[in-house]
């Protein structure tokens, strides 16, 4: 039984040897405290709470580390991490209802289902002995909840259910929460292909290095179904709620929206090395950029024990740190857009399905699904020798095939085995491990040393590009997987920095034809504003990189407006109005710029749009917007080109400027872009209860797009859906001087003073102290958790 009691009575249920921690008497006797016994706790420890809700772990055993790990994301982010696993898992249903036994159903089918022996060793010799730890100290949280000692997050009393506890195998068979690629671009490549303008696709997707691609033998464009990756797309999507009379539905997300979401779901990361810096060591900052969502995607923690003293952020569901430091080294993420799926489509015949010229029987599993206030519902769930089934039609079955449902690809996992390497090489070592998702590692050490490495599980296809849907009767197969090895490896580089930003990493002499990483990369306007300001020769400070990460400026703004001036202005009207307006605009996409917010209305939702037909008419019923490297290229295009485009320019422009006057008003010099784009951390069930209406946060302006460094990608209502919300700045070895963010805060739970704190100086361009050394933590602490184990050792 988990207990909470008195500190005195802590103390003495525990009969052991000297603490390896610090004492509690070392901080300010007048600090809260909050004291509990732990079932599965195996010495003393405590948890240091600073003034921006980091927790500082300190525990006596390495795995102790980890419980206290998942005991304290459980105090924070309860109600998030049990909607993650009833999600991943497929148990939606059980507390929700029947509207969402189609979800559950879907997530179940992309649980990993191998070898859980297998599973566990993919990841290093002590993954299983971390996650039991983790989720130890998650299930004692939820037991002081059953006890009454501390109160449920007020989501659970809202929709009348509980959380439910959690086993190991939990961390590592849920799968579907990760980034990944390619199949959604496959099927748009193909409807593409069927209207007749395979070669017309670059408009939507550029591929890099430049490729042509190819047809699949066998493969008719036009039969690939509506719907195809309908139920793919419903295992890999967030819940999103809606009340449907006196019940809550599955809101379902477009796919339109998902393509966008993936698009803008980029990151920066950059290293500098000493030689360059104004401190002589190295710098190294990372932003990973996803959705924004309340509470926040990631969670900041700090586990100190025996061989373990790491600092950064991580997804709360999960043990370990995935960006951060260690007290030797230093590293950060970006997606490294390696293709890790593929869509595949066999002749049926009944049950069975056509492989290598034989009939192979299709395999169901039963599985059964409990659901809230009605009998339970038992589905069957079928599988080729590939993948799952995601789309049956009379004679032809459609399967995704994914790297990530194989072992060792639990998504960030695999961060518990590199955040305790000790230099470059064991770093190295440990992303031969890394599966999922794939990603750009940037590493920096205290030696001075910096590095880049990109990891993931890359399948070796031999005689086809993964950029449509093949057939899977054994033409199209993967031969096992490449070595990381196989990837580029780069130890102080002789320019004295490296960065990415999801753009094409890979070398110009990179063997893509034997190694076929992926064609489909992010376009390059942000790694091209590091860039610039990473060769300016001045010394590097750790002020630069934190006014990098929350810079405006947009060199794809910059070009276009550029270019723009080179060709005829409209004679008269609207669009003379706003050709006149972007003269002279440099591309800052400040917050009060009414320049930046036509740019971003004309740009993005006007000639983009109107270029569409205009270069491609068979896309115009496919395809909503052209790519921003085609549409800059037009721009730019020699003069010779311009006259049939300039129609297409000038109606753009005056319909941009027409749009912004409905939007803002006639008065252009009132305009501002903050005035459209909004970031609103809206909770995710403002909608369903009256209970929720004031767990939502105020909206706040922003400057910026999905192009900038400062990433604030929008969806069609200008509205901010993604970008940095933790960021991180690192002087290598000097590790009280990190600074970070993690918006809108750590804690999930509406009443504590850690929801919504970090919102403020994430939105105003401002960053809070990562604190390391024992010294400045205690100095910083507001309140202490101290926790013995409830069965004396």
């Amino acid at each position: 039984m988990t207990r909470a009691l008195p500190m005195l009575a802590l103390l003495l249920t525990w009969a052991a040897g000297p603490l390896a921690i610090a004492p509690a008497r070392a901080l300010d006797a007048s600090l809260p405290r909050d004291s509990y016994a732990l079932e599965g706790l195996s010495a003393p420890g405590e948890i240091l709470i600073d003034q921006w809700g980091v927790p500082h772990i300190y525990a006596q055993t390495h795995y102790d580390a980890f419980f206290l790990q998942g005991f304290n994301a459980a105090r924070d982010r309860l109600w998030q991490i049990d909607l993650w696993r009833r999600r991943g898992l497929g148990q939606l249903a059980e507390v929700f209802g029947p509207e969402f036994v189609e979800q559950d159903a879907a997530a179940r089918q992309f649980l990993y289902r191998g070898s859980l022996f297998r599973e566990w060793l993919a990841y290093g010799s002590d993954a299983e002995a971390i996650a039991e730890a983790f989720v130890a100290g998650v299930n004692a949280y939820i037991g002081l909840t059953e006890q009454g000692a501390v109160a449920l997050p007020p989501e659970f009393s809202a929709l009348g259910y509980r959380p439910a506890r959690w086993t190991a195998a939990d961390v590592v068979r849920i799968r579907s929460h990760g980034l990944w690629r390619n199949v959604l671009s496959e099927v748009a490549r193909a409807r593409s292909a069927c209207v007749g303008a395979l070669d017309a696709d670059e408009l939507r997707s550029p591929l890099e290095p430049a490729h042509r691609p190819i047809l699949p033998e066998g493969l008719d464009p036009c039969s690939v179904p509506e719907g195809v990756l309908d139920r793919y797309l419903l295992a890999t999507s967030a819940v999103k709620f809606k009340r449907q009379g006196d019940r809550l539905a599955l809101q379902h997300i477009p796919v339109g929206e998902r393509m966008r979401d993936l698009q803008s779901a980029g990151s920066n990361n950059w290293v500098v090395g000493p030689a360059r810096t104004d401190t002589g060591r190295p710098i190294l900052a990372d932003d990973p950029h996803r959705s924004h969502a309340l509470p926040s995607l990631r969670y900041i923690a700090h586990l100190n024990a025996p061989e373990l003293n790491v600092i950064g952020a991580g997804e709360p569901a999960l043990p370990g740190i995935s960006i951060g430091h260690n007290e030797r080294i230093a590293f950060g993420l970006t997606i490294f857009a390696m293709d890790q799926e593929d869509l595949l489509f066999y002749d049926r015949d009944g049950d069975r399905y056509r492989y290598q010229g034989r009939w192979e029987p299709l395999e169901r599993i039963e599985t059964t699904i409990e659901v809230r206030d009605q009998a339970p519902v038992t589905v069957s769930l079928a599988f080729t020798r590939h993948g799952p089934v995601v789309f049956e039609e009379a004679n032809r079955l459609w399967v995704v095939r994914a790297a990530w449902l194989e072992p060792g690809m639990a998504p960030y996992f695999g961060s518990v085995e590199y955040m305790r390497a000790k230099n470059w090489r064991g770093f190295v070592a440990a992303l031969n491990r890394w599966g999922a998702p794939s990603e750009n590692q940037v590493y920096a050490d205290t030696d001075g040393n910096i590095g880049y490495k990109p990891a993931g599980l890359l399948p070796r296809r031999r005689n086809y590009d993964g950029l449509l849907p093949v057939p899977g009767d054994g033409r199209y197969e993967w031969d096992d997987f490449h070595s990381m090895s196989d990837l580029p490896e780069i130890l102080n580089p002789e320019k004295g920095w490296y960065a990415t930003a999801n753009n094409l990493t890979l070398p110009p002499d990179f063997p893509m034809e034997a190694v076929r990483v992926g064609y489909e990369w992010t376009a390059p306007w942000r790694i091209s504003r590091v860039e610039e300001v990473l060769q300016d020769p001045a010394p590097h400070s750790l002020k630069t990189s934190l006014a990098l990460q929350r810079d405006y400026t947009s060199v794809l703004a910059r070009r276009a407006a550029a270019a723009l001036a080179a060709w005829p202005a409209p004679a008269e009207g609207p669009g003379a109005e706003a050709y006149a307006l972007l003269q002279g605009f440099k591309g800052v996409l400040a917050p009060d710029s009414g320049a930046a917010a036509l740019f971003e209305v004309w740009f993005t939702d006007h000639w983009r749009r109107e270029l569409v037909a205009a270069e491609s008419p068979a896309l115009a019923g496919t395809l909503a917007r052209v790519d921003t490297r085609p549409a800059l290229e037009r721009l730019e295009g020699p003069m010779a080109n311009q006259q049939a485009l300039l129609p297409v320019l000038h109606e753009s422009l005056a319909s941009a400027w027409r749009d912004l006057e409905a939007r803002l008003g006639p008065n252009p010099s009132r305009w501002r872009w903050d005035a459209l784009h909004e970031i609103r951390f809206t909770h995710p069930l403002a909608d369903i209860t009256k209970a929720a209406e004031s767990w939502s946060l105020p909206p706040r302006g922003m400057g910026g797009s999905a192009y900038t460094v400062n990433n604030t990608g929008y969806g069609d209502d200008y509205a901010v859906r993604s970008g940095a919300s933790w960021r991180m700045v690192l002087d290598v070895g000097n590790w009280d001087a990190a600074r970070m963010t993690n918006a809108p805060g750590q804690s999930g739970n509406p009443a504590s003073a850690h929801y919504g704190d970090l919102l403020a100086p994430w939105a105003e361009l401002d960053s809070r102290p990562l604190l390391f050394s024992r010294e400045a933590v205690e100095a910083a602490t507001k309140r202490v958790l101290s926790l013995v184990p409830a069965t004396p050792r």
